[in-house]
């Protein structure tokens, strides 16, 4: 796909907004230029079909004027509240549109709508028809081009975003080689292959260190490597470091990496297991913010650690009930095997700390099923120990299109994950606690944060892996959920 930005009044498809003011349709300054030089054709064809405006709601005009063989009128909600966020999710949902009709080139026209059309707003018009042409078709080999429509020319009428774009086409990329992560099968992407992956970074100028089983029993990682014991495939801990700042120190990403989670001997129910492929959705967060920020040379410190795994029910698998002893010394009852990611985080997050005493710790993770029920697929549940850190995560979130919302911690919640075996438990099966999953593991990992360190933990179960949504944006099942959000918090708040 190729993007340019450049004048043009016509081709192929040309896409437009409107939206509402009053109660009523107003057109965008350039869509009431191209409805004029259609002779009215746009406006008459939004009364016919009785189109409000409606943010990212979409009407097709076949053939409005010499040249141009479709139009499409894009609905941005209240004009007096357009953000960029908005015109990228109607860019994108133009782009959805025009996928299931054919032609491949596509003119979005912002130049001349007052403070909407800005090289920033252009830039992330083509950033949200990227991310909405996203597809994985990897292992479809039966497809006819008619069923893979492309588009690959793809013009925004602002001259001089170019350099704007370069940040969001450096963002996409990351976007997408996350989401190729998480639609990966577990067949194909164990621990040592998603390694190697990312040992391909280093052409980026990152600094990639992979530490194995071996290396992770001397450094008395139990609690992480109880939970692959069951596995063919080794565990392994990938540490990708960019230095792109001046002296200051790092900010810490840290995902979850289960490349396949069954639940091992607490097993999970058979209907819906093939998602699990998916349970690694933090670490190709991480892996993907990573690519963002050294493709385009982000001005800040960041190191990615990412705990690669897999849970499976074997006969030397880890059991229920067994007490492990984690890198920071304290020690664990495992009471359900299919809790692992706290256990592997736990592990990468003492590393993180004592290895490269970074000036904050992030962790990400498809973590507990809890949070899909208190937020659904719309927000991420955020929890931390510092509250103008989780502020910053938050608004970085909403200018990303990524949304957060912040959990409570607290510590009536965490002496519920108290054992009387053990320095702690890894989940609370039963009694009152029992309905505040994401709490609790949450808690969980509290206790493996140092005093002084700021830290917050993205649980992203609800919002990694969709099997459908309404954001044109999203594909079906992986969306890449953190990416846009890492790379706006480094870019706003960590880089020099």
């Amino acid at each position: 796909m190729k993007f340019t930005f450049e004048k043009k009044e016509i081709a192929q498809i040309v896409v437009v907004f409107a939206g509402v003011k009053d109660n009523e349709l107003v057109l965008s300054a350039p869509a009431a230029k191209f409805d004029k030089l259609s002779k009215k054709r746009l406006s008459l064809a939004a009364s016919a079909a009785r189109f409000k405006g409606a943010a990212s709601s979409v009407i097709t005009i076949h053939s409005p004027a010499n040249g141009v063989d479709l139009c499409l009128l894009v609905g941005v909600g209240e004009m007096g509240k357009v953000t960029g966020d908005v015109i990228e999710r109607a860019a994108a949902a133009a782009a959805k549109t025009a996928l299931t009709i054919g032609p491949s080139e596509m003119l979005i026209k912002l130049d001349g709508w007052g403070k909407v059309g800005t090289g920033e707003n252009a830039a992330r018009a083509a950033f949200g028809v990227g991310l909405a042409a996203y597809r994985f078709d990897k292992y479809r080999t039966k497809l006819k081009a008619e069923q893979m429509p492309k588009l690959e020319n793809i013009i925004v009428d602002v001259t001089g975003a170019k350099d704007e774009f370069t940040h969001y086409s450096a963002l996409l990329d990351g976007v997408s080689f996350a989401r190729d992560l998480s639609n990966e099968p577990a067949n194909i992407l164990n621990p040592p292959e998603f390694a190697a992956r990312l040992q391909e970074f280093a052409k980026l100028g990152i600094e990639v260190t992979v530490l194995g089983e071996k290396e992770m029993q001397e450094l008395g990682m139990g609690s992480f490597l109880g939970v692959g014991q069951g596995s063919i495939y080794p565990s392994q801990l990938v540490v990708m470091n960019y230095r792109g700042g001046g002296a200051e120190k790092p900010l810490a990403l840290v995902g979850k990496g289960l490349c396949f989670d069954s639940g091992g001997i607490s097993l999970k129910p058979a209907g819906g297991m093939e998602g699990m492929k998916g349970d690694m959705g933090g670490a190709a967060a991480v892996s993907g913010a990573m690519m963002a920020i050294a493709k385009r040379k982000a001005k800040a410190n960041v190191v990615g650690l990412v705990g690669l795994s897999e849970n499976m029910a074997d006969g030397n698998a880890q059991r229920p009930g067994d007490i492990v002893t984690s890198m920071s010394g304290q020690t664990i009852e495992v009471l359900n095997t299919d809790a692992e990611g706290r256990l592997v985080l736990c592990d990468v997050l003492t590393y993180a700390q004592e290895k490269f005493d970074p000036s904050c710790v992030i962790d990400i993770a498809t973590l507990t099923g809890a949070i899909v029920i208190s937020l659904g697929s719309e927000y991420a549940g955020i929890f931390s120990n510092d509250d103008a850190m989780a502020e910053k995560v938050s608004k970085s979130g909403a200018i990303a299109g990524e949304k957060v919302w912040r959990m409570p911690l607290a510590p009536a919640y965490d002496k519920l994950i108290d054992s009387p075996t053990a320095d702690m438990k890894n989940v609370v099966q039963s009694g009152p606690g029992a309905g505040a999953g994401s709490i609790t593991a949450a808690q969980f990992l509290q206790r493996f944060i140092k005093d002084g360190t700021k830290w917050v933990h993205v649980d992203i179960a609800g919002t990694a892996m969709k099997p459908i949504g309404d954001d044109p944006r999203e594909p079906t099942w992986g969306t890449g959920f953190g990416v846009r959000l890492f790379d706006r918090l480094i870019k706003d708040h960590f880089e020099a």
